[in-house]
């Protein structure tokens, strides 16, 4: 595992990540839209190559080995 960087909710995603990711990045965040979020921050790390970013809050956006984007929510 590699870490990688943090950054504020609604702040511009690292440029490593590929684009599909930040695509579930921001759809999480409209989900998100009602949730005091001013303090939450995306924790990015990198397994096997492939980046792991999560929330605060759980929420979780992998990258798996056939390349396709998963978000999982905290119950």
């Amino acid at each position: 595992m590699q870490l990688g960087t943090r950054w504020a909710v609604g702040a511009t995603p690292p440029a490593t990540l590929p684009e599909a990711v930040v695509l579930a990045v921001r759809d999480a965040e409209a989900q998100l839209a009602e949730a005091p979020t001013e303090q939450w921050r995306w924790t990015l790390t990198w397994l096997e190559g492939r980046p792991v970013v999560q929330l605060d809050d759980g929420t979780t956006i992998r990258v798996g080995h056939d390349g396709a984007v998963a978000t999982t929510y905290e119950d």
